[in-house]
């Protein structure tokens, strides 16, 4: 994986695979790889001992129920303790939670509430974890923006092996075989953050309470108008656009296609994701989350071509196309973040913006089931595409978004 994003990253002013980023990469793209294949082993064994879909759903729900309890608290930790320490350990406690989830399954059947608290562990460590994936990256390359499309390159390739990958390691040696695997991934990990000679900022949040470092991460966080106004139209379309998008897609694309059907055309979406991050390596826009933003306005074709019934190749299209966009929004996000937050905040800024990004998704995915009952799935979607494009208009109307001018690394002049 890394020899093919290098090929395309390595073009540039300014050497990338330097050793800190190629560690960095390399823990990342492995730990990536093993989460991508998590949640096909989490289905089939739960499946497999007999809890049902109820139980899949209680066992994904003990992973986003903690993370996003606790991702607030893994960004003062972060800023307090250094990103690294705590990504570090996070790795750590996933190693043992998750090979010990694999010995409960090559011992028998585990108990439901066994594999619940084992899942509750690894999400908490992953509120831990996540808020030092954007920060860490600012210490390992001076080019913010390809270093960001290099990582998001590689995503999406672990998105497209992971999956396939924990079914054929399902076949060979059953659910308990991607569990060793995925736990292998959290210690490949651990030792290439281990190995970072990056030096961290000193703390400036020692000897201050929980509370006031909550309080001064919010006071960062809400100072940014771009940042906030982002978040509320992500929490809303995680209501009417993310939440219903997985559930009510699925369920049309099988029945309308077939089961083998909707594994083509989310790799179409991961192929998409690809092509977004290879062009983020090059196209840097003076005003990213605008250039993000109107790139944002292809995504809705997705919920689209869903509500219309289109062919499949035009299905796999309309996918192929909201991948690639959504690739290019992300690295324009994250670039953006880590260059106008300064960083002895950026961790708990990020936790802020991580956590307003995802709580409302759960949200709607437990209403699309109910309201496509109601009102038909198609209308759903429908409805999802129309509040798509409104939040777009409401992003490029905002000065704040609009006027975000891009940082250039050091080195290269800013554009005018």
């Amino acid at each position: 994986m890394a020899g093919a994003v290098q090929a395309v990253a390595g073009v540039g002013r300014r050497p990338l695979w330097t050793p800190d980023f190629g560690f960095y990469f390399t823990g990342r793209a492995v730990s990536m790889l093993g989460d991508t294949m998590l949640p096909v082993a989490i289905s089939l064994a739960v499946l497999g001992a007999g809890y049902g879909p109820s139980g899949v759903g209680f066992v994904l729900a003990s992973w986003m129920a903690p993370f996003a309890a606790l991702i607030l608290f893994g960004g003062v930790f972060a800023d307090r303790f250094t990103a690294r320490r705590m990504m570090i350990t996070a790795d750590l406690v996933r190693l043992v939670s998750q090979s010990v989830m694999a010995a409960a399954f090559a011992a028998g059947t585990p108990r439901l509430w066994q594999i619940v608290a084992l899942s509750a562990i690894s999400g908490a460590a992953a509120a831990m974890f996540q808020p030092g994936v954007s920060s860490m990256v600012p210490h390992v390359a001076s080019d913010l923006q390809r270093a960001n499309a290099t990582l998001r390159v590689a995503d999406a390739i672990a998105q497209l092996l992971g999956p396939a990958l924990a079914g054929v390691l399902v076949g060979l040696g059953g659910a308990g075989l991607v569990f060793v695997v995925d736990a292998a991934t959290f210690a490949v990990s651990a030792v290439c953050l281990l190995l970072l000679r990056v030096r961290p900022l000193p703390s400036t949040t020692a000897g201050s309470s929980m509370l006031r470092n909550l309080r001064e991460g919010w006071d960062e966080f809400r100072s940014r108008t771009w940042m906030w106004s982002v978040i509320i139209i992500w929490s809303v379309y995680g209501v009417f656009v993310f939440g219903p998008l997985i559930p009510l897609g699925a369920a049309l694309i099988t029945e309308g296609h077939g089961r083998g059907a909707y594994g083509w055309i989310m790799s179409a979406a991961g192929a998409g994701t690809v092509v977004g991050g290879l062009v983020a390596v090059w196209f840097r826009p003076s005003r990213p989350l605008m250039a993000g933003a109107i790139a944002m306005t292809l995504y809705f074709f997705e919920p689209l071509a869903l509500a219309l019934h289109m062919p499949l190749p035009v299905l796999a299209a309309a996918f192929a196309l909201t991948g690639s966009v959504w690739g290019f929004w992300s690295v324009m996000w994250a670039t953006s973040v880590q260059t106008q937050v300064s960083q002895d905040v950026l961790n708990r800024v990020t936790a802020y913006e991580v956590a307003g990004s995802v709580l409302s998704l759960p949200v709607g995915q437990a209403l699309a089931g109910p309201a496509a009952e109601r009102v038909g799935a198609e209308n759903v979607l429908a409805a999802g595409f129309v509040v798509g494009l409104v939040g777009i208009a409401f992003l490029l109307g905002i000065p704040a978004i609009r006027g975000l001018r891009r940082v250039a690394p050091v080195g290269e002049a800013a554009r005018p």
